[in-house]
């Protein structure tokens, strides 16, 4: 696969669109062989596909930084995880499994408020092209959880005093993951036409380009 015709609103909607529950790689491949790009244009293709590839366990690392910025203040912890979660939501995966777990959780106690959790169905009309399908979560559009969530951690932030920190953390989280995916040689796996197919299926209208 070419990553450098790959943009930046493709991958961020393959990242998007691509199954939440992927492992990540183990440690050994991922801090296995590192180079550094001898070109621009070879930096960036390789930054796209590191991007992609080991995107479990940049989300890790990154989440993992933030843990250990606050051993010291657990509501800074539980601030760090609620906004963990309101970034998962953007996943449509993840979005999908939570409300489906959760809605089976409630069905055993009250069905009736279950079925009010249900995704409002969507008409199928033929001959035209399909938009891109709207996420419900508990019968609720996406963005109404990422907005409690968010804003939930962002009070806890401030109750806390870890605003300071948390941009340090965060800070610091970024930088090792474009470090990595900087310098990470990508290897044969990132390569194989079994990825380009995997990317090909996330990649929404990829063949109405």
């Amino acid at each position: 696969m070419d990553w450098g015709n790959v943009t930046a609103e493709d991958l961020v909607d393959a990242l998007r669109e691509v199954d939440w529950s992927s492992p990540p790689r183990p440690f050994s491949e991922f801090f296995s062989r590192f180079t550094v790009p001898r070109s621009s244009s070879k930096w960036n293709s390789r930054l796209k596909c590191n991007l992609y590839y080991y995107r479990t366990n940049y989300f890790l690392l990154i989440v993992t930084i933030l843990g250990l910025a606050f051993l010291t203040r657990p509501l800074a912890i539980v601030a760090a995880f609620l906004t963990a979660l309101s970034i998962a939501f953007l996943n449509d995966s993840f979005a999908g499994t939570f409300s489906e777990k959760v809605t089976r959780s409630v069905r055993q106690f009250s069905p009736h408020l279950a079925a009010k959790m249900r995704p409002p169905l969507t008409p199928v009309i033929r001959g035209r092209p399909s938009a891109k399908r709207a996420i419900f979560i508990c019968g609720r559009p996406r963005w109404v959880f990422v907005l409690i969530f968010s804003s939930v951690s962002f009070i806890l932030w401030l109750v806390s005093c870890g605003l300071l920190i948390v941009s340090w953390a965060l800070s610091f989280g970024l930088l090792a993951t474009l470090l990595h995916a900087s310098f990470r040689t990508p290897n044969l796996k990132a390569r194989l036409n079994t990825f380009r197919e995997e990317f090909r299926q996330v990649w929404r209208n990829y063949s109405e380009l």
